[in-house]
């Protein structure tokens, strides 16, 4: 185990970041030549290219046409406290969460907000809440894809058609990459950085028709900063859902969504996309199948995400070392891999269990993935050998 040989294969791009993730191939800054700098996003030019982010967003979504589609400031978290901070209150709330991200938006209905109808439903991490626990004529707000732990939403199955409540969901890890069934999410959260490679800062929010009804007949009963405000004089403001942003966006970043927008309906749209992350996932899975030492924290495959994919070391003489040693041997193994230059950024998220989480979305190609599987075997010896060696 001492000896264990480097493979030969090194994977082509070692960008395995979940958030900024991967560019899509073949992207150099040359894609970006035809960003508008130093023009106003107000004038006709900028205007037309935050329009036009936005319908090619619902081309490749297939987003319905009565949902309105708004770019909005402060990336996926600014799109999702938008949404809250501007419909929650009217009805009770369940907050429901498996993972990091999902926990903020409890803190935020329940410590921020101070909601007094607010019930809780949380699972650990790699599990998920059981939907049928859920009660759909409060308000509920969810996270489809759990960046930090690898579970996702089977689907809305468990979703009724006739809730009374809004359904308020950040997407951020699973918009172009997984199935979303508009007619069960009223709100629609994501940001350019995830799937499709683009950079951070700005998030997206979907609205349909119950969305835009509860905005025009509800008021909440705390104040809403100016980049909150969808509504003026009880009327929508219809020039967000039109490219007219409430703050100033990069027209830098905008111009690199659309670079990322064409190239996904070049290699076929949505369903290549899926394609792509589902065969991402399909090489770590065989890899698991093959190696009895490490397994999905999301251990249920139809739970798991083809984005996010989260592993822990399930070795018995490291599942039981004290925590401080397991996470310093996770942490061991990817520090071995960015040194070798092989693998970035793939150490569990801080508040996870211990382990590897290597992002598998659109834009990264399959052979780097089947390349990096013989490192981390290669990384998990060395690991084995030094813990030993230290014994």
């Amino acid at each position: 185990m001492a000896n264990a040989a480097k493979p030969d294969l090194r994977p082509a791009d070692p960008r395995f970041s979940s958030g900024p993730c991967a560019k899509r191939p073949g992207w150099t800054l040359s894609a970006l030549s035809d960003a508008p700098l130093g023009r106003s996003h107000r004038a006709k030019l900028g205007k037309s290219k935050l329009a036009q982010a936005i319908e090619d967003t619902r081309e490749i979504l297939q987003v319905p046409a009565d949902y309105r589609i708004g770019i909005v400031p402060a990336s996926d978290t600014g799109a999702v406290e938008m949404a809250m901070w501007s419909l929650l209150g009217a009805r009770p709330v369940d907050m429901v969460a498996w993972e990091s991200f999902g926990s903020g938006w409890v803190t935020d209905a329940v410590k921020q907000l101070k909601l007094e109808n607010a019930r809780v439903l949380e699972a650990g991490y790699g599990e998920i809440v059981d939907f049928a626990d859920v009660n759909f004529d409060h308000d509920v707000v969810f996270t489809w894809n759990g960046t930090t732990s690898g579970v996702r939403v089977p689907n809305g199955d468990a979703i009724p058609a006739d809730r009374q409540g809004l359904t308020i969901c950040d997407a951020t890890s699973a918009a172009f990459a997984q199935d979303l069934p508009y007619d069960k999410l009223d709100v629609v959260t994501f940001s350019w950085q995830k799937v499709m490679g683009g950079e951070a800062a700005h998030g997206m929010l979907i609205l349909s028709p119950r969305a835009v009804e509860r905005l025009l007949t509800y008021k909440p009963a705390w104040p809403l900063p100016k980049i909150f405000r969808l509504t003026s004089g009880g009327k929508l403001i219809e020039g967000i859902f039109k490219g007219e942003t409430i703050n100033t966006p990069s027209m830098l970043c905008v111009e690199d969504y659309l670079d990322a927008l064409n190239w996904g309906k070049r290699i076929g749209g949505l369903e290549a996309l899926k394609a792509r992350a589902d065969a991402n996932l399909a090489v770590i899975e065989r890899f698991v199948d093959e190696n009895s030492w490490i397994g999905f924290l999301a251990k249920d495959p139809a739970t798991r995400s083809n984005t996010s994919v989260c592993l822990q070391f399930t070795d018995p003489a490291l599942v039981n070392l004290p925590r401080e040693a397991q996470d310093a041997f996770a942490k061991g193994v990817a520090t071995l891999l960015e040194k070798e230059g092989v693998a970035l950024d793939i150490g569990s998220y801080r508040d996870a269990p211990p382990g590897l989480r290597i992002w598998c979305g659109a834009t990264v190609e399959t052979a780097a993935v089947e390349a990096l599987m013989p490192w981390i075997s290669y990384a998990y010896q060395a690991q084995k050998a030094a813990l030993a060696q230290a014994a």
